[in-house]
Parts: structure tokens; sequence; C-alpha cells
């Protein structure tokens, strides 16, 4: 009898112990993962934001890829949520409360079943040298019940943040992913109505060429500017000269303007023509990465068909501003080889 009372006496002071070790944990928990991907932070933002894209990058709807997803009437922007039901991902929601477009969204998600309880998302998008640095965090209260549970089960860092790197690994892979997609089409052989364009040459090698025209294009546009000339088109480059051998290559970046323009003495950046002719056109849409690709299929196509080309040098268009379109994978450039008459 003295036995029984005195672990009923142990087993007392061990839960009281136990209780009041429970009640004094935070009362709040907070944490959250970052990850640097390279990609644009309008990407991000946009993959993010839209709820019918989370089944891409969840980490917890791919453990339960058959669960029970219903979707608001608006999918994307503030008071747009999604909810769940499923034998291992229970029964909750995930509402957007705030957003400051590509750089920050605020959510709340809830949830109903194995558990009630309510906790806040923020996502932040900060861009970085390479790219965007995202991080997704987590807070919320703690009251009794989840304080047992952090308590004997470990806390919700520990539980949830693996999901969170999960999720953020899948962006990173998806985003980039859908970045790298590209095609090329042989158009066919069309005519290209030619016309005059302020242009300027240089030599380059494939290592440094993107430099190389982005600094041609500005001095090309500063001159056009100071001079009060008005371009009539998107940018292209002439390539006068190729060597395969060695990768140099011989170039005139142009901005095709209306009329023919005399330029004064000295001056780097002159006036150009191209008259109308006969052209085998080409067209890739993707990063610019991607351009060999495009002028090898449009060779491959000239040999296979026997077809004659043209003294005129050949030529590209890049057809779309890549500050309107933050995705590379929709880049459209237009590959021109003149042919004989």
């Amino acid at each position: 009898m003295k036995t029984f009372k005195y672990l009923s006496f142990l087993f007392l002071i061990l839960f009281i112990g136990t209780s009041i070790y429970i009640a004094v944990q935070p009362n709040e928990f907070s944490f959250s993962r970052s990850r640097d991907i390279k990609a644009p932070s309008v990407l991000l933002f946009n993959k993010v934001n839209d709820f019918k894209n989370w089944p891409e990058f969840s980490p917890w709807i791919e453990q339960e890829p058959h669960a029970d997803l219903n979707y608001g009437d608006k999918t994307s922007g503030i008071d747009a949520y999604y909810e769940w039901n499923g034998e291992l991902l229970g029964e909750g929601s995930v509402r957007t409360l705030n957003l400051e477009k590509n750089k920050q969204i605020e959510q709340l998600i809830t949830f109903i079943k194995p558990f009630d309880s309510n906790s806040n998302i923020n996502w932040t998008f900060e861009p970085t040298e390479t790219g965007t640095k995202v991080t997704w965090a987590m807070k919320g209260k703690q009251d009794f019940m989840t304080k047992m549970y952090t308590t004997f089960a470990g806390s919700i860092e520990e539980n949830t943040s693996p999901d969170f790197d999960r999720g953020l690994y899948k962006l990173d892979s998806i985003v980039t992913a859908g970045m790298q997609k590209n095609s090329v089409k042989i158009d066919g052989i069309t005519e290209y109505g030619g016309g005059f364009y302020m242009y300027k040459t240089t030599s380059v090698s494939g290592s440094n060429i993107s430099e190389v025209m982005a600094k041609q294009y500005g001095e090309i546009m500063s001159y056009m500017s100071k001079n009060n000339i008005v371009s009539n088109g998107m940018p292209f480059t002439i390539y006068n000269e190729m060597n395969p051998e060695n990768g140099n290559i011989i170039m005139s970046n142009a901005i095709p303007v209306m009329n023919k323009i005399n330029v004064e003495d000295g001056s780097e950046v002159l006036c150009g023509f191209i008259p109308k002719t006969k052209v085998l056109k080409t067209t890739l849409k993707g990063n610019y990465t991607y351009l060999p690709k495009a002028w090898n299929a449009a060779k491959a196509y000239i040999t296979q068909n026997n077809i004659a080309t043209s003294p005129i040098n050949p030529f590209e268009i890049y057809k779309t501003d890549p500050g309107n379109t933050p995705n590379p994978a929709d880049y459209i450039t237009e590959v021109y080889i003149p042919l004989e008459e």
C-alpha cells in the first residue's frame, strides 16, 4: 500500500512537472528556409502566386498526389485560396492575404485535421546578381496541445523545415527547366523586304558575344538618340564572317531606320542597306544560347535541299524585348540566310 502511494505521488509530481515544462515552452514559433535560384523574381513570384501551380512544387501534395484539391473562384492574387483533403494530408486550406508584386506574398494556412490551428506564411523574392533569393517562412501561436505535441515529437521547425527545403528545391527545378524550353522551326523560303539601318561592326569570340552585343546596341541607341534618329523595327545582327575553327566572329549589330542617314566623318556608327532579297527563314523560340541550334538546322536544310546561297551576309532579328519578356523560353529570334534569286 505504501509503495502504491509512493508511486502515485511520484507519478503526480512527474505529471505536474511535465505540465509545467510544457506550459512554459514558447507561445509562438517562427522559422524560414531560403534558396538562391537562377531565375528572375517575376517568374518565381508568378509560380507561387497562383495556387494552381502548387501541385508542381508542394512537398505535401507530392506525398499524396491523389488528395482532393478544391480551388476558390480566384487562384492568384489577394483572397485566392485552395483547400485540400486527404488521408495523409488531413484537411486544411491556404489563402493569400496580401502581396507586393514580384517581391512578397503573405498567406494564412489553416489546418482542420488532424488538428485545428492557424499559421502565417510569408514568401519573399529578393533579386541577386545571379537570380533570386526565395525565402519561405512560417510563424504562428502554440497552444498547450501543440506544445505537448512538439515536446515529444519535435518542434514544428524540426518537422516542417525539411518539407520547405524540398518545396524550394522543386520550385527551383521546375522554373529553371521551364526557362530552358526551346524549339526551332524552318519557316521556308520567303522574301525579306530590306531597308536602311544604323550599325556598328566589331569582332568577337563565342565567349563574349552577349556582352559585346549589349555594349554595341547601347552605343548605337545613344548615337540615334543624340541625333534624333527614330528606329523602325527590332534590332538585328549581320554576320560578316563566322570562323568555326577558332570561334571568331565579325558582326555588325544594327537597328532599322526609315531612310538613309548621312553620318559625320570618323563616326563608328554608320548607315547601311539590305536590298529586298530571297531568304531562308528559320525561327527560334527560346533563349539566345540556343541560336547555334537554329543556325545548324538552317544550314542543314540548305545542304539537304541543295539550295544556292547569296553573297549577302546572313543575319538574325531579335523579335522579343527581354525587358518585357521575363522568361527566355518565350524569346523569338528569326534567322535569315539570303539565297540566290
